[in-house]
């Protein structure tokens, strides 16, 4: 059990502070723990170095990588970090390198990784796979692929994989997984973009962690494009939980970000940019 955590955004779409920190769509999460430091998600690519260096966060000194899913705003700043990190264990599922595109009629677009395995690791990135619930330092644990329980968290249907005999087939975003690490206060959880389901990443993590409260959820919960219906019943869900401080971010959306601080009233805060928090 950790009793020193501090948890600050690098990358997110909005800024909080200080001067000069730049948004982007994608998401980076900065980890000081005890004897340890990790980056949880690189965002794009155009945020980190400088939004380490304001926020005073040594990408020399991180002693790991954890990638939440292989999309391009999660992933793109992986050369930027590796040049300053140097050899360096990266945490993922092995699905992050499928080819990915978001499909809406006509609209195409590729969102997966941009860069190929064997470039990465000709820069450094010595890549750990995992596809269950495992406990990667002595607290701190990453689901791997979560399993989807709930009627109502459906995958996103504009999230398309080609297959050659099939076509276009539903991406499911296995590789979708989030950090948890356990302090004296409960348990902190940072989601990627909860493609998973947020509801269906947090009874997991219950089922994997039984009787540890959880404290804090922090990132990207994948709300922006759920309907009434479907943020009625998360909403609802979520308050079973008992979460002391519920931290939206990047995919959630400012309207449903919005419904979540009138729920949440001061357990809520933005994760921007420039937030820390701390245990």
């Amino acid at each position: 059990m950790i009793s020193q955590l501090k948890l600050t955004v690098i990358c997110e779409n909005s800024v909080f502070g200080p001067s000069g920190l730049i948004g982007e769509h994608g998401w980076s999460c900065y980890v000081e723990a005890e004897g340890y430091n990790m980056l949880f998600d690189t965002g794009q690519g155009l945020g980190v170095l400088p939004n380490s260096l304001i926020l005073k966060k040594d990408l020399r000194l991180i002693d790991s990588i954890v990638l939440s899913h292989g999309h391009y705003d999660h992933t793109s700043g992986l050369p930027s970090v590796m040049g300053l990190s140097g050899p360096t264990p990266v945490y993922a599922h092995p699905d992050i390198f499928l080819v990915r595109y978001w499909k809406k009629g006509d609209i195409l677009r590729e969102i997966g990784i941009r860069y190929k395995r064997e470039y990465l690791e000709s820069i450094g990135a010595r890549f750990i796979e995992l596809t269950e619930f495992r406990e990667i330092y002595s607290g701190v644990y990453v689901t791997g692929t979560v399993p989807r329980v709930t009627d109502f968290e459906p995958p996103d249907p504009n999230m398309q994989l080609r297959d050659p005999d099939a076509g276009w087939v539903q991406d499911s975003l296995k590789d979708d997984l989030s950090l948890i690490i356990d302090t004296n206060k409960g348990l902190f959880v940072i989601l990627g973009c909860a493609h998973s389901g947020i509801i269906n990443i947090l009874k997991y993590i219950q089922e994997n962690l039984p009787g540890r409260p959880i404290h804090t959820v922090m990132g990207g919960t994948h709300l922006g494009l759920a309907d009434q219906a479907q943020f009625g019943i998360t909403l609802s869900n979520l308050e079973e939980f008992g979460i002391k401080r519920l931290g939206a971010a990047h995919c959630t959306g400012l309207e449903n970000a919005a419904k979540l601080y009138n729920a949440f009233g001061k357990r809520f805060f933005f994760a921007s940019v420039g937030t820390s928090i701390t245990v």
